[in-house]
C-alpha cells in the first residue's frame, strides 16, 4: 500500500484550520450578543473539526472497494432520512427549511450525505455499464432516475443550494464517462421546465432571481444580504482591514459565518486573502483529478472525479453567490463555513480520495 496524498491533507487541514479562525472572527459579535458566549460557534466547530479529523485518517484507511459493495445499501439508507427529515416532529425547522434532525444543540443534515452517497452509486454503475453507457434504458436511466428522486426529496424541505449540486456533480460524471451530448441537450429542457415548475409552486425563487438582477430594487427584503456582501467586499482592497476588523459582522450581514463567510474573508483579507483561498480549492482540484487519472479502477476513477467536482461545484457557488455573479442559493463554503454536517461530509468525501491515493499503482 502506498503513502496517501499528503499534499491534499495538507491543503485541506490548512483550510480547515483557517475556518475555525474565520468562523470566530465572524460570529464573535452575534455569538456574543446572542448567547453571551463570543467562543460559542467556534467551540462547536471546534468540536466538528476533531471530529472531521479523526474521519479523515478512519476512512482513507478503508479500502474504498467498500463503498463498491454496500453502494447500494449506502444510497438506500440516504433516502430512508431524506424521507424521515420530511415528517413533521422528527425532521426540525431551520431557516424555513426542514433539513434537519436536531439533537439538543446539535443539528445533522441528510442532504449532505445524500450528496456523498450519490456518487458513490452513480460510479458503482457507470464502471459496470461502460459497454453501453449511451443505451438510455441499460445506460443512465437508473442514474438520472435516482438522482431526480433524490433532488425531489431534497427540494420538498426545501433546499436549491445542496439539490443543485448534487445534480450538478453527477451530471459531471456522465460527461466524463462519455455519455453522448444529446442526452445532456435533453436533460436541459427538462430541467429548464423542471426549474419554471418550481418557481411556480414557490414564487418567492423568482423573487431571489431578481433580486439578484437588481438587488437595490429591495435593498432591505430579499437583496439585502447580497447588498451586506458586497458593502464588505469593497473595502477590502488589496490586504484588507485586518483579522477582527471587519463591520459588516457587526448586525449587518446575517450570520456571516455560514454562507457568507467569504464575504468577511475578503474584508479583513483582501484581494490577497481572497486569491490564497481560491489557490487552495485550485489545488485540491488539481489533487484530485490527479488521483482520478492515475487510478486504473474505473470505480475508483469515477468516484475521485465525482469527490473532487462536488466539492470544487460547492466551493464555486458558494463564491458565485457572495460576489453576486448568481442568486443566493444557501450553499457553504467547504472546510471553512460554519456547520457540523457540512464539515464532516467534506472531511469523509476527502478521506475517500485519500483512500483511492493510498491504492494508486504508477
Amino acid at each position: 500500500m502506498k503513502k496517501m496524498d499528503y499534499i491534499l491533507l495538507f491543503v485541506v487541514f490548512l483550510l480547515s484550520i483557517f475556518g475555525l479562525l474565520m468562523v470566530y472572527s465572524s460570529s464573535n459579535i452575534w455569538a456574543d450578543y446572542k448567547f453571551h458566549d463570543s467562543f460559542h460557534y467556534l467551540k462547536y466547530q471546534f468540536l466538528f473539526f476533531i471530529v472531521g479529523i479523526l474521519f479523515v485518517f478512519l476512512i482513507s484507511k478503508i479500502h474504498y472497494r467498500f463503498y463498491y459493495t454496500y453502494a447500494n445499501q449506502i444510497l438506500i439508507f440516504s433516502l430512508i432520512l431524506l424521507i424521515l427529515v420530511l415528517i413533521p416532529g422528527i425532521g426540525s425547522i431551520r431557516n424555513g427549511s426542514r433539513s434537519w434532525f436536531g439533537i439538543g444543540s446539535f443539528g445533522i443534515q441528510p442532504s449532505e450525505a445524500a450528496k456523498i452517497s450519490i456518487l458513490i452509486f452513480t460510479s458503482k454503475y457507470l464502471s459496470r455499464s461502460d459497454g453501453y453507457i449511451n443505451s438510455f434504458i441499460k445506460g443512465i436511466f437508473p442514474i438520472l432516475f435516482m438522482t431526480f428522486f433524490l433532488f425531489g426529496l431534497i427540494m420538498l424541505q426545501p433546499d436549491l443550494g445542496t439539490g443543485t449540486i448534487l445534480f450538478l456533480s453527477v451530471i459531471s460524471l456522465l460527461f466524463i464517462a462519455g455519455v453522448n451530448l444529446k442526452f445532456f441537450l435533453c436533460g436541459g429542457f427538462i430541467g429548464l421546465f423542471g426549474l419554471i415548475g418550481l418557481i411556480i409552486i414557490a414564487p418567492y425563487r423568482l423573487q431571489r432571481i431578481t433580486s439578484f438582477l437588481d438587488p437595490w430594487k429591495d435593498p432591505l427584503g430579499t437583496g439585502f444580504q447580497m447588498i451586506q456582501s458586497l458593502y464588505a467586499i469593497g473595502p477590502g482592497g488589496l490586504l484588507g482591514e485586518g483579522y477582527l476588523n471587519s463591520i459588516q459582522k457587526h448586525f449587518y450581514l446575517p450570520e456571516p459565518q455560514t454562507d457568507f463567510i467569504f464575504s468577511i474573508i475578503t474584508e479583513e483579507f483582501g484581494f490577497m486573502g481572497a486569491l490564497v483561498v481560491v489557490i487552495l480549492f485550485s489545488i485540491i482540484l488539481y489533487r484530485g483529478i490527479f488521483i482520478a487519472t492515475h487510478c486504473n479502477d474505473l470505480f475508483g476513477k469515477y468516484l475521485s472525479f465525482g469527490i473532487v467536482f462536488q466539492l470544487i461545484f460547492q466551493a464555486l457557488l458558494n463564491l458565485m453567490v457572495v460576489v453576486g455573479l448568481i442568486p443566493v442559493t444557501g450553499v457553504t463554503l467547504p472546510f471553512l463555513s460554519y456547520g457540523g454536517s457540512s464539515l464532516l461530509v467534506s472531511m469523509g468525501s476527502v478521506g475517500i480520495l485519500l483512500s483511492i491515493s493510498r491504492n494508486l499503482t504508477y
